[in-house]
């Protein structure tokens, strides 16, 4: 089979596509034939060695969308061949990621596809919302409370307003001038861009736009932040709680989400879809940035 590796670290021109093994479902494992596979910003930070693993064959990709090819023993669960999924291969630093024609993961990580929406769309699904959902878990927020979510037009972004907002949690959003309209259609009750104001503060900031202390400054004292890189949040000052994401794979949590997709809960976006064999290119438009929505890739 065909699966995006690279081998060296560096730009876009690093990542390679090799002939490599169809890999084998071991226990409490499934395989999947991989339908589409988003590419997502922590792709590129493997790709530039920010993860480690020098020397290695690193597979890229996190998001499968996909059907089931074969089971484990005891992997199956209620899954059996041919079942429409979604699902997250966790980690920076593995062999093979989602960006191939075949991936296993443990059943515990599957969920059945979104049924109103193509699996191009619903590859955009789990590491991104997961993210979300898990920040706010960590964010632990009342109905009411203030949580400013910074990089709010992005992906983890867009997903934690329309989280938050049916949770009754009170969201401003924080993007360029130009999303405005996108950000507060999402449920953010306010827009903010350029800066957080001069002493405006919040209950919590989900730091999706990575900005760190300047992002900090908007939390009040006693408030919570949480970031999007695990390690990398700032210290905490004026007794402010500093967390980050370390997003785990959780089928039963997908699963819901799932839900939301098809009750028109949360929105996905497809930016542009990529062959597998265009991965190299699909890198280099996600390092020129202005990407609204996720690039996806097709094996």
């Amino acid at each position: 089979m065909r699966a995006v590796v690279v081998t060296a670290f560096g730009g876009p021109e690093v990542v390679e596509v090799v002939e490599t093994a169809v890999p084998e479902p071991g226990a409490g494992q499934v395989r999947i034939k991989v339908a589409a596979s988003a590419l997502n910003p922590v792709d590129a930070g493997v790709r530039q060695g920010v993860f480690g693993g020098a020397g290695e064959r690193l597979g890229l990709g996190w998001d499968i969308a996909g059907t089931v090819d074969a089971v484990g023993d005891g992997g199956e669960g209620p899954w059996g061949a041919g079942d429409s999924v979604v699902a997250l291969a966790v980690g920076p630093v593995k062999a093979l990621g989602a960006h191939a024609e075949y991936v296993v993961v443990d059943a515990g990580a599957v969920a059945a596809a979104p049924r109103t929406v193509d699996l191009v769309h619903a590859a955009t699904l789990p590491l991104n919302a997961l993210a979300a959902e898990q920040a706010l878990e960590l964010l632990e927020l009342a109905p009411g409370q203030s949580l400013l979510v910074t990089g709010a037009s992005g992906a983890v972004g867009g997903f934690a307003i329309q989280l938050a907002a049916r949770r009754g949690v009170s969201v401003t959003g924080l993007a360029r001038a130009w999303d405005e309209e996108f950000v507060r259609s999402l449920g953010a009750a306010d827009f903010v861009s350029g800066g957080l104001g001069e002493g405006r503060r919040f209950d919590a900031v989900l730091d999706a736009a990575v900005l760190g202390e300047a992002a900090l400054e908007g939390v009040r004292d006693g408030g919570v932040y949480v970031g999007a890189i695990p390690g990398a949040n700032p210290a905490s000052v004026r007794g402010v709680r500093t967390t980050a994401i370390g997003v785990i794979a959780d089928g039963a949590r997908l699963a819901e989400l799932v839900r939301l997709v098809d009750e028109g809960v949360l929105t996905l976006r497809v930016a542009e879809t990529y062959a597998l064999d265009e991965a190299s290119k699909a890198h280099a438009r996600l390092a020129e940035g202005g990407v609204r929505g996720r690039l996806v890739l097709v094996p």
